[in-house]
């Protein structure tokens, strides 16, 4: 596996509807921060032995808490997961051939995945490679997949042709059951020429890295995928949320 592959973690969030004095990646979920356990994943991974990790509130606090084993990005406005990677391109676009992007919120993601969703692009030598989620169905805890994940649609061939937000979903499209997790792996220079691209035309006037999937498609570039367990994607926007994974780790 080449040693030109960087993994950026997006951990800038405050985690408003956490009602927690700390920033998000720092609260606690079975007995340690919730990003511990992704930088526990990234270390087994073996793919990048110091992975990049993209901070904002609180920044002081999240790097004394994660140490000098790793390379902070410091994220001053929060202006989406696609605005974190282009402020990380300055310090990595010299350093890296390909580049994944992962969030210090989702504590369920395997050294396994990692490593598959990496050799899957390497294999397949494309520019965009992504993590998704088949569901036998919304019900019980996967009914947080149902609005705040993006449907994936295949043609006859299975190939991926595109990629919904739940909020432009017609009503056949809202019962496809295969999610985005927003797990990336990206040809660098691909990457960084895309970003310059991205445009925050929509409501939350973000820069988001899914456009990126978008932007693929109507450059007719293939994109490859794999698949992982539903539970490897959840992260947490809400103490609800969290109270799901914690029923899921017991």
């Amino acid at each position: 596996m080449s040693d030109k592959i960087k993994i950026v973690i997006l951990a800038a969030g405050k985690g408003k509807r956490m009602q927690s004095a700390l920033p998000k990646v720092l609260i606690p979920f079975k007995n340690k921060p919730l990003i511990f356990h992704v930088l526990d994943s990234v270390k087994k991974s073996g793919v990048d032995h110091r992975p990049t990790i993209v901070v904002g509130q609180q920044r002081e606090l999240v790097m004394k808490t994660l140490g000098n084993d790793y390379n902070y990005i410091i994220q001053e406005d929060q202006k989406g997961t696609g605005h974190a990677v282009i402020i990380a391109q300055k310090t990595l676009e010299n350093d890296a051939d390909h580049i994944v992007v992962l969030y210090g919120d989702h504590p369920f993601v395997s050294p396994e995945t990692i490593k598959k969703l990496v050799q899957k692009h390497l294999d397949s030598h494309g520019k965009i490679t992504l993590a998704t989620v088949k569901l036998p169905d919304f019900e019980d805890w996967r009914s947080v997949f149902a609005k705040s994940f993006s449907r994936i649609i295949r043609d006859e061939n299975e190939n991926i042709i595109k990629d919904v937000q739940y909020k432009d979903t017609t009503l056949e499209e809202r019962k496809v059951t295969e999610v985005n997790p927003c797990y990336f792996c990206f040809e660098a220079k691909w990457l960084w020429e895309k970003l310059k691209t991205l445009n925050t035309n929509n409501a939350q006037k973000e820069y988001y890295l899914t456009d990126l999937v978008k932007i693929a498609m109507q450059e007719k570039i293939k994109i490859a995928s794999i698949n992982i367990d539903p539970k490897e994607a959840l992260g947490v926007n809400s103490k609800e949320e969290l109270e799901v994974l914690n029923n899921l780790a017991i």
